[in-house]
């Protein structure tokens, strides 16, 4: 199914103004025939304003109106039409049908939260037929804006097999009204399904965070790819995957987002110890590192210096006293000696 506009030209004033023109004489003409005025008035007019009283309403139906960033797909006996597009006061034919079956549907997105409950609660307050006709129609109507579907918590295992939680914030937008309406039972839930689906396929191909013996890209190398550290990445695949599903329902993805990213929660705290754990192996080793390369340096200065002369186990002593000030957790309370040490 290909989108096709129709080039109907904004003349819905006209043909409201028209309507309302021909309700007029055909009013005024059949009250001055019964008042008498007109009894011999021609039968054919008479009958012709009788008919027009009573069916032409029906081209008030054909009056569309539309906002910017709107679009309408129409039917006629079920054939497809064409689109409206842009805003403006548009006739068309009055039989035709506005279709857009995921009027009333809510997934948490921009645009569609509570709009349906806030119009139908106006239109119960107005109490008035012609705002409920609106109402209703404005409810086919298909946005072209950008919206965002705040996609809910999913828990996946990553490549490890360690379960993660983590959200998804995608912006997007329809292209192809016919496509969208046509092509499948619901574009709404259709995206929402498609992007669970993608975000499965990706996160499962990444661990938490950079572990060894791991390969992302799937050239046959391990990397230092992760869900935390690379992101971008992830985020850029999984848009690029979800773009591929939704093209046929006509619609563009322009970004996504992760939004959250956490380990499941019956596994958070091991791994917060193990992370922890990781994070002071880590310093002592910097510190070790550091205390190893102070104490050389100082028993350098103090040969070039010629200060004093220690003999072997004197060394060891002095870097074993140096390590232990400079490695420990507290600071060194030291016995100083007064005497002599013989």
């Amino acid at each position: 199914m290909k989108e096709k506009i129709i080039g109907t030209k904004k003349n819905g004033m006209l043909m409201l103004l028209l309507t309302l023109l021909l309700y007029v004489l055909a009013i005024f003409y059949c009250g001055i025939s019964i008042a008498g005025s007109a009894l011999g008035g021609n039968v054919v007019l008479i009958t012709v304003s009788i008919i027009w009283i009573a069916l032409g309403w029906i081209f008030f139906c054909g009056l569309k109106v539309l906002k910017p960033q709107e679009a309408l797909v129409l039917t006629l006996f079920g054939k497809y039409v064409g689109t409206l597009k842009g805003e403006g006061f548009y006739f068309v034919n009055p039989f035709c049908s506005s279709v857009n079956p995921a009027a009333k549907t809510k997934l948490g997105q921009s645009g569609d939260v509570d709009a349906g409950n806030r119009k139908s609660g106006l239109s119960l307050s107005l109490n008035n037929e012609g705002a409920s006709a609106n109402m209703d129609l404005g409810s086919k109507k298909i946005s072209l804006k950008v919206m965002t579907l705040n996609n809910a918590r999913q828990k996946i295992n990553d490549c490890l097999g360690n379960p993660v939680e983590i959200g998804i914030a995608v912006m997007w937008r329809v292209t192809d009204t016919a496509k969208a309406v046509f092509n499948v039972d619901n574009y709404k839930e259709y995206l929402s399904l498609q992007c669970d689906s993608a975000v499965r396929d990706i996160v499962r191909i990444y661990p938490y965070d950079v572990a060894p013996n791991v390969d992302t890209t799937g050239d046959g190398q391990a990397d230092d790819g992760s869900l935390r550290g690379s992101s971008e990445v992830v985020v850029q695949r999984i848009k690029k995957q979800l773009q591929e599903k939704v093209t046929d329902a006509g619609l563009e993805i322009l970004e996504a987002r992760i939004t959250y990213l956490a380990y499941a929660p019956e596994i958070a705290a091991v791994m917060l110890q193990r992370q922890q754990a990781s994070a002071i192996v880590d310093a002592r080793k910097m510190i070790v590192d550091g205390a190893v390369g102070m104490v050389e340096m100082a028993l350098e200065h103090l040969n070039e210096s010629h200060i004093v002369d220690l003999d072997e186990e004197r060394k060891a002593a002095m870097v074993s006293n140096l390590l232990v000030v400079l490695c420990g957790h507290h600071e060194a309370q030291p016995i100083v000696n007064a005497g002599s040490l013989y």
